[in-house]
């Protein structure tokens, strides 16, 4: 039985290419008994990766394949299984969703491994669902037994008997003073601290603290996507929020209205930013936390996705002395790493740079920035009637969100000011129909506009698994078809319309967590908003006038850019269809 396990075993590498008919006849020729020799004889005979030796070994035992290199399991599901029975079988509990639990396993071979989950599983009423995974994997789900969760495990065992477990659903207070008291001990300061440590370690931008059933949940949100990170008991939800609070100078004891408020710490000697929400629930409240992290060198517009023609076009018009250059998008499409980009360029002793901004979420050295206070009156249209008397040369403000803040961005372009803004649009197009909304008049916006863009932002693939991958023929015939429409003066990377079409995915490795994607790239069109545009939009901005001069642009849209991206292989189709609002 095992003999003829490990010849299968041998059999798959070889038909997989792992090993060649040399190695093949070598290592077929050993005397091995067990699988664990043979992964052995093998390392000793070719390179191979350990992922990759783990990903045959999963269809060898017909078991799905899972990678837990930077995944974050919950303490509770953890410590499903002792620690000792983990350490000893070499499995880990590395997930639960309702009845059911995915056990991830070194070796899946090893029946008394199985028999000790199953025994555990019907014992808490669980289904258990296996998984094969590498030793890397289990060595780095393993250490979480003692970090994040022996981190945090100390502070609660404390937390328990300062906060609960309480029999009602919202623990009472005496009062004020006691409150005060519990947001000062040291388990919840240091619960804190480490969740927000892991959250710079771990490149989110956003964490959130929500009550969930009888739990409080730890989530971040890391190149778009949100991942649950920990989940701490609820008798502690009250107390984190309340010194979340106490650390954003916000009311503690005011628990039935929204709350906004600011921290500002030092984190691996770097000063970070979170800009705080608080939301009153039903029961409780939920806290999101916006991680406002300036890099220590400002990214240029091509470090975020900006690339050949649409490059050529957002450079030449940053360099005009006064007019509007508008990016358009929903929230959370880069559109204010773009505008930072953008000023880092401008930026000069010369010039003088204020910004209106809400909030201010990137520093610049030399920039004059104010934030945005609605409850003293401090507004976007305040803001930029005052700003005009400051001498500015240029202006970013944040969001142009009413008629009036639209009227006072166009009078301040037309006065010899360059005007930077944002519009919540889906394309670039749409920004024209958006400020005639606005009351804007047409022949006020011609005169004053020179360049629209829009982006949305993509998942990029990890540059260390990076690998080949085939796709649909009908999803290739629709993306030849568009890929064909673009011009050939906006193709950018050395892509040309006769090279053969190849289409990339992320494997996961080590390097992204398994998720086979690392950082974010802007997809991106811009319009020139030339002498034939500006009588456009005088005269009506009619559709199909428009499309005439966008095709005389050589103009290419959010998708066409993304395919581009595709075929460079900087994200993945599914990436792109995403950002377009596409199904596959």
């Amino acid at each position: 039985m095992v003999k003829a396990l490990i010849k299968q075993y041998f059999d798959l590498l070889h038909a997989k290419q792992v090993l060649d008919d040399r190695q093949y006849q070598s290592v077929i020729g050993q005397d091995i008994s067990s699988l664990a020799d043979a992964e052995k004889a093998v390392r000793q005979t070719v390179v191979v990766g350990e992922e990759d030796l783990t990903r045959i070994k999963a269809e060898l035992y017909n078991l799905p394949y899972a990678v837990l290199i930077g995944k974050v399991v919950s303490s509770s599901t953890l410590n499903l299984l002792p620690r000792d029975l983990a350490e000893n079988y070499k499995i880990i509990v590395f997930d639960r969703e309702m009845n059911g639990i995915k056990v991830g396993m070194v070796d899946p071979g090893n029946f008394k491994a199985v028999e000790a989950v199953d025994f555990m599983a019907l014992k808490n009423n669980l289904q258990a669902q296996y998984y094969t995974i590498s030793i890397d994997s289990f060595r780095a789900a393993i250490k979480q037994y003692e970090s994040l969760h022996e981190e945090v495990g100390e502070a609660l065992d404390t937390a328990e008997t300062i906060f609960g477990p309480k029999e009602e659903l919202v623990p009472e207070l005496s009062g004020k003073e006691s409150l005060d008291e519990m947001i000062k001990s040291a388990p919840v300061t240091k619960i804190i601290s480490v969740i927000l440590r892991h959250a710079i370690e771990g490149r989110a931008s956003d964490i959130h603290v929500e009550p969930v059933a009888n739990q409080s949940r730890i989530r971040y949100r890391i190149d778009g996507i949100l991942h649950t990170t920990i989940v701490l008991p609820i008798y502690v939800h009250s107390a984190l929020v309340s010194r979340i609070k106490v650390m954003a100078n916000l009311k503690i004891d005011e628990t039935r209205v929204p709350q906004d408020g600011r921290i500002r710490l030092n984190i691996f000697n770097k000063d970070v930013d979170f800009r705080i929400s608080t939301l009153p629930l039903v029961m409780y409240e939920k806290v999101v936390m916006r991680i406002l992290s300036t890099p220590e060198k400002a990214p240029t517009l091509q470090d975020l996705g900006f690339e050949g023609l649409q490059l050529a076009k957002m450079m030449s018009n940053i360099r005009k002395p006064n007019g509007m250059f508008l990016v358009t998008g929903p929230t959370g499409s880069g559109k204010s790493t773009t505008l930072f980009a953008v000023l880092s360029a401008l930026n000069s002793e010369a010039v003088n740079i204020t910004t209106l901004e809400d909030p201010v979420e990137y520093f610049i050295a030399g920039v004059n920035q104010s934030a945005i206070r609605g409850e003293v009156g401090f507004t976007f249209a305040n803001g930029l009637r005052s700003l005009l008397r400051q001498d500015p040369n240029i202006i970013m403000v944040g969001e142009i969100r009413d008629n009036e803040t639209a009227s006072l961005a166009i009078q301040a372009s037309l006065t010899g000011h360059f005007l930077l803004s944002t519009l919540h649009t889906n394309s670039a197009v749409g920004a024209i129909p958006r400020l005639y909304d606005m009351k804007v008049e047409p022949f006020l916006l011609s005169n004053t506009c020179n360049l629209l863009a829009a982006q949305r932002l993509v998942r990029k693939i990890c540059i260390h698994c990076k690998e080949e991958v085939k796709i649909d023929p009908k999803v290739m015939y629709r993306i030849a078809e568009e890929f064909q429409a673009i011009p050939d003066r906006a193709l950018y990377g050395g892509i040309n319309k006769s090279s053969p079409m190849k289409f990339f995915r992320g494997r996961g490795c080590p390097r992204c967590g398994g998720s086979g994607y690392s950082g974010r790239s802007a997809v991106v069109e811009a319009i020139d908003v030339t002498k034939q545009m500006k009588d456009l939009i005088t005269t009506g901005f009619r559709r199909k006038e428009v499309e005439e001069e966008l095709k005389r642009q050589d103009f290419i849209t959010m998708k066409q850019d993304g395919i581009i991206k595709t075929l460079l292989g900087i994200t993945s189709l599914e990436e792109v269809f995403v950002a377009s609002e596409e199904k596959i």
